[in-house]
């Protein structure tokens, strides 16, 4: 999957309800399917170039909405913030003893339990 449709799908997740039913069931069989233009057409019973444009307008609708908002931009870093804070937790476990040990697993234990 290319950085494009990894942002595409992550678009759609977060702000799919912005689009129209029509849009939204294009969108995702070309980015979640990977459907051909084409074949949506056919699915669709629309033309080809109708597709296309519906694409388009939502792409356009999703990244406009994720520069006014970042709500994607926020979750990659937190995501990648919540990543290291597990390995290093699980790393100190290894490291340490007693009161100290138990309080770094009751936290990878409650980062668990918020990523869930």
């Amino acid at each position: 999957m290319g950085d494009k449709t990894l942002m595409m799908t992550m678009l759609l997740d977060f702000y799919g309800d912005l689009l129209t039913p029509k849009q939204r069931s294009c969108f995702s069989m070309h980015y979640n399917e990977d459907l051909s233009l084409a074949e949506i057409a056919e699915i669709m019973d629309i033309s080809r170039q109708g597709v296309r444009d519906l694409i388009i307008r939502a792409e356009a609708t999703l990244t406009e909405t994720e520069e006014k908002i970042e709500f994607v931009k926020k979750f990659s870093e937190q995501k990648i913030v919540l990543d290291r804070m597990e390995t290093e937790l699980k790393e100190l476990i290894q490291f340490t003893d007693g009161k100290a040990r138990g309080l770094a697993e009751k936290l990878l234990t409650e980062l668990d339990s918020i990523r869930d």
